[in-house]
């Protein structure tokens, strides 16, 4: 088997954390192929405690100490840069997803770059479940990824993957799709999924907005972050196009009709702020969308490491 870095991100989970040790040491604590990394991102409970005081018993477990609370793509992306594995696995640690399925997905992994762990039996209320079919039936939609469960925590990815991803914001929620735009190979297979016995989910009504947001910068990132005058420029284009077409028409009243230039100044105006808001939106847009991208690797949000 190869190397494998597990990376578990905890914000808050002192209740569960007990539990997802036990079942931890079950299936992985005589294989020294296997890392297990806690990144606690900003918990005020005592999981940092906890699990600091259980990664002495074991050489090959880690915690990342976030300076605060950032948010699970954040936490992620501090994992997948300190870890070692060959291969990368995410979990939650609310258990509520199966730990040995991690096994399974790996398994599958060989003809693929992601295997998506699908909760095809979820359970989790209906109003949930409900979301989250429509959530996953516009990715479909929209990408191309005909995958049913893109925002699923357990999931399995090589190296290369993971080393490409650069999360931030809600970008956890679409990993397969960023590794799809990236030409990876993305499977999903059902796991067992289980009721939530311990604490309560750190999400609310407010992540599908944010989430519909990412979405649409996910879309328009992967398509023309690598050529952005595709976009910009179209835009650009014909707004300056418009410009130019008003004030020729000006021009076509002047020299032949012998209208006063007086008489059409609004559309001189408009024709003029047109071209500058097309030379605008060619320029500004396409700078602030490749700064803000391309900042986020600069970042550092770890506060420690121990091991």
């Amino acid at each position: 088997m190869k190397s494998l870095s597990i990376l578990i991100p905890v914000f808050n989970e002192e209740e569960s954390l007990l539990a997802l040790f036990s079942e931890l040491k079950n299936h992985f604590e005589n294989n020294s192929a296997i890392e297990v990394i806690f990144i606690n991102d900003g918990s005020s409970d005592q999981s940092q405690y906890l699990i600091e005081k259980e990664i002495t018993h074991h050489s090959s477990w880690k915690l990342i100490n976030l300076y605060r609370n950032y948010g699970k793509s954040v936490a992620l992306q501090s994992g997948i840069d300190i870890s070692t594995g060959e291969l990368i696995a995410t979990l939650d640690a609310d258990l509520q997803d199966d730990p040995k399925e991690i096994i399974n997905l790996v398994d599958e992994l060989k003809n693929f770059d992601v295997i998506v762990g699908w909760k095809k039996n979820r359970l989790d209320p209906i109003e949930k479940r409900i979301a989250s079919k429509v959530f996953n039936f516009f990715i479909r939609i929209f990408s191309g990824l005909k995958i049913k469960d893109s925002n699923s925590g357990i999931k399995v990815l090589k190296r290369e993957v993971a080393k490409s991803l650069n999360l931030y914001g809600g970008r956890h929620r679409y990993i397969p799709l960023l590794a799809h735009q990236k030409s990876f190979k993305v499977k999903e297979i059902p796991v067992n999924h289980r009721e939530r016995k311990f604490g309560k989910s750190k999400y609310g009504a407010e992540r599908y907005k944010h989430g519909f947001f990412d979405f649409l910068t996910i879309l328009f990132l992967g398509k023309y972050m690598d050529r952005p005058l595709h976009f910009f420029g179209m835009i650009g284009f014909l707004s300056i196009l418009a410009g130019v077409t008003a004030e020729i028409y000006v021009l076509y009243l002047k020299y032949v009709l012998f209208h006063s230039f007086q008489q059409h100044i609004a559309m001189i105006i408009f024709g003029s702020l047109l071209i500058i808001t097309g030379v605008q939106l060619f320029t500004f847009g396409l700078i602030g969308e490749i700064i803000v991208n391309k900042n986020h690797k600069t970042k550092n949000f770890i506060k420690e490491v121990i091991e």
